[in-house]
């Protein structure tokens, strides 16, 4: 009976530290998410670049706007929203970009197809001119 009674104060005191430990772990706040949100600047910042307000301007737009949002999470302390509408941000401001692409490349494209066209139809009025 003695072991016992000199376990049980053990036990308590173990049991209350650990959930100490657990309820500080729970009150730490993540650090910023300064990679996420330099990420986010950075690709929004390509996708200006590539001139993605006039090919993509919506994309564009709620990536600055999400990028916005992410650092007023970080000054009201939700860093865990704030590294999500990081990402998303990153996320849509390489999308603006990808379309600013595409759109230049069809925009070549479709001038090279009508080159050859005209091109073709010139062939076809002077043949004896190859």
């Amino acid at each position: 009976m003695t072991h016992t009674k000199t376990l049980r104060p053990t036990l308590q005191l173990a049991s209350a530290a650990a959930g100490l430990l657990a309820l500080a772990a729970c009150a730490t706040t993540p650090p910023a998410p300064t990679a996420a949100l330099n990420a986010a600047s950075q690709a929004i910042a390509n996708a200006e670049q590539a001139r993605a307000a006039e090919y993509a301007p919506a994309e564009l737009g709620q990536a600055r706007d999400e990028l916005a949002a992410a650092r007023t999470a970080v000054q009201n302390e939700q860093m865990v929203a704030a590294r999500r509408l990081a990402e998303q941000s990153r996320a849509g401001a390489e999308l603006a970009f990808a379309k600013t692409e595409a759109a230049k490349a069809k925009a070549v494209n479709d001038e090279t197809r009508k080159s050859t066209e005209e091109i073709k139809q010139e062939m076809q009025r002077n043949p004896g001119a190859n």
